[in-house]
């Protein structure tokens, strides 16, 4: 990555990317769930999942949009915060208890989240670009985070019907 690069590709600005996180929240609230998930499509596009959390501090419930793809049983998304400085808020709920439950186009599923790492997460980065819309240059958006942005795998958990 040249320094260049990295000037090229630029995250989207903060306001642009909470106005339309906010409007995709609305939408799928406003169609009772209708819109707003969708499978992911390799080639074509990402998917995108309903994460119910634990507040790390407050212990109340908490929801996030994000993208994902599938890796065998496993959900894969990134811990991007928009591209952000900081971690997503989501994550660092996960990292202090990562039992959540995802809702996806076709059902619900409890999950257990960890980071992926080593050459797990080597072959999980590489396979984002098969999944359009993460952004044109994963590697150029990554360096404008202060650390290495986490990929965040969720697993089922043992008993769940996936």
């Amino acid at each position: 990555m040249t320094a260049a690069n990295r000037e090229q590709v630029r995250p989207v600005a903060w306001p642009v990317l909470r106005t339309f996180w906010m409007l995709h929240r609305s939408i799928y609230r406003l169609t009772g769930g209708r819109l707003g998930l969708q499978q992911p499509e390799r080639g074509a596009k990402f998917g995108m999942l309903r994460l119910h959390t634990v507040g790390r501090r407050s212990g109340n419930s908490r929801l996030a949009m994000v993208g994902y793809f599938e890796d065998g049983p496993n959900l894969v998304t990134l811990a991007m915060n928009g591209w952000g400085k900081g971690e997503p808020a989501w994550w660092l709920n996960l990292q202090a208890n990562p039992a959540a439950t995802v809702e996806l186009a076709d059902g619900s599923r409890e999950v257990r989240a960890r980071a992926a790492s080593g050459t797990e997460r080597e072959r999980l980065w590489e396979t984002f670009d098969d999944y359009p819309g993460w952004g044109s240059d994963l590697g150029a958006l990554a360096a404008h985070r202060p650390g290495e942005t986490a990929i965040v795998v969720l697993e089922p958990n043992a008993g769940s019907d996936r």
